[in-house]
């Protein structure tokens, strides 16, 4: 205990000294729990995770208050079934007549007179058998009868100087591009759905044929990309050939275009857009669109609405902070 009055100021003040220090510490390990729980509360809805990165636990789903009544289709409620189509698009027809009364097990004939009302109608969509088709072009080669001279006849207009044919060029092109099939794949589909054997490296030479047929139209459509008065811009993770990459798409109210980049810098932003480009753009904030003004850039609403559901996940006063509002 302090002797004198002096000692005990000198003793309150060091102990002041500590209640000040052991504050701040305070306050700094409280904000910093803080920040640690909004970390861990992090979902698809407060942040630029995707709705697949949500644990099971934490995937809740929005229901209606309940209102007493009975799960399931209610008495008046309309059913929801496959739409019929016309029968100026049904390719084959079945009349089916009944052969006995359901009542007292009389004959009954197919005859449209005793009919009662419309036919019910069953649509059952089916794929017909599917067999690559192969046309052999025999050039015949002939002598002529007056000089001597031996000619061979050409390929008709419409035949492909190839040995596969334009549609299915297209349907190899589809699986490899649009399915991600590898090549080899592609040929064991065609070999066993379509019965056409195609060679692991034809499928290679159809892919990149098909890739230079399309070359002059994709080119129309990025000069239209370029020049569309609003357009919308985003990029996610994509693997091609194991390495890592990234898919970029721009949208607008004509066309849609994808590339694929090993970049996600803004030298593709620029590069699908345009150095000059006038018009108006809605993407996310990452700094890859930054180099356009900020008057012609419309920040995604969606990740807006994740960062006030952060701000009010986050608790206390709201605060922002960087890792809140990067994307």
């Amino acid at each position: 205990m302090p002797s004198t009055l002096e000692e005990a100021i000198a003793l309150l003040q060091v102990l002041w000294a500590e209640v000040v220090q052991l504050r701040a510490e305070n306050a700094r390990l409280t904000a910093r729990v803080q920040e640690l729980e909004a970390r861990l509360g992090q979902n698809s809805s407060n942040s630029s995770r995707p709705p697949s990165a949500d644990p099971p636990h934490g995937r809740t789903s929005r229901r209606e208050p309940p209102a007493g009544r009975r799960p399931g289709g209610q008495p008046s409620h309309p059913a929801h079934e496959r739409p019929l189509r016309p029968s100026d698009q049904v390719d084959r027809v079945v009349e089916q007549w009944p052969e006995t009364c359901a009542h007292c097990q009389g004959s009954l004939s197919a005859d449209p007179a005793l009919m009662v009302g419309e036919p019910a109608r069953h649509q059952v969509t089916e794929l017909p058998p599917i067999r690559a088709e192969v046309t052999e072009y025999r050039l015949h080669r002939v002598r002529c009868p007056t000089c001597g001279g031996e000619t061979r006849a050409c390929l008709p207009p419409e035949a492909p100087g190839g040995a596969f044919g334009p549609r299915l060029q297209a349907t190899v092109a589809v699986f490899s591009g649009r399915c991600r099939l590898s090549r080899r794949e592609v040929a064991d589909v065609c070999g066993e759905m379509l019965g056409a054997d195609v060679a692991v490296g034809s499928v290679d030479r159809l892919c990149q044929e098909t890739g230079q047929a399309l070359a002059e139209p994709v080119a129309e459509l990025a000069q239209a990309v370029r020049e569309a008065p609003v357009a919308n811009m985003d990029e996610t993770g994509w693997k091609q050939a194991g390495q890592r990459g990234w898919l970029w798409v721009v949208v607008t109210t004509v066309v849609t275009v994808f590339t694929i980049a090993k970049s996600r810098g803004s030298q593709v932003v620029k590069e699908l857009l345009g150095e000059t480009y006038a018009g108006s753009l809605g993407s996310d904030r990452w700094s890859a669109y930054s180099y356009l003004p900020v008057e012609r850039r419309q920040v995604c609403w969606a990740h807006l609405r994740r960062d006030f559901q952060a701000l009010v996940d986050y608790g206390g006063a709201a605060v922002f902070r960087d890792h809140y509002l990067t994307v």
